[in-house]
């Protein structure tokens, strides 16, 4: 079997995760949160979505795999350090957020399931 050209892999990729993306934010919405921002790139890092529901503001990590148990695990620490970077970034230009309850969310998707919400995931996140 041929593997496509790089570019085209990249492509698909990208767009792929688009889709997971859209769909986490549709996901929380159903939830009741307000998407705040999404694809937040700061400090070396990027938050997928940032979003607020009352008094709780989560910095959403979009994990989509073949199979939902993995995309649990494909949360290193190192990615956990870079999202808090990040998420520091972002609170340092919000600082009405700093009150509220802050934490590190994921939304996990897998083929052929429900999209999984999972409040405070990370350990790392904003210790």
């Amino acid at each position: 079997m041929n593997k496509p050209p790089p570019g085209l892999r990249r492509a698909a990729t990208h767009d792929a995760g688009q889709r997971a993306e859209s769909l986490a934010a549709l996901l929380l919405m159903l939830k009741g949160y307000r998407i705040l921002a999404r694809r937040y790139r700061a400090a070396g890092g990027e938050i997928d979505i940032i979003a607020r529901r009352g008094g709780t503001v989560a910095f959403v990590e979009v994990k989509a795999r073949a199979a939902l148990d993995d995309a649990r695990v494909a949360i290193t620490g190192g990615k956990e350090r870079r999202i808090a970077g990040a998420a520091r970034h972002w609170l340092t230009r919000n600082g009405w957020a700093m009150p509220l309850t802050l934490r590190c969310d994921a939304v996990f998707i897998g083929r052929r399931s429900l999209p999984r919400h999972v409040a405070d995931v990370m350990t790392l996140c904003l210790d």
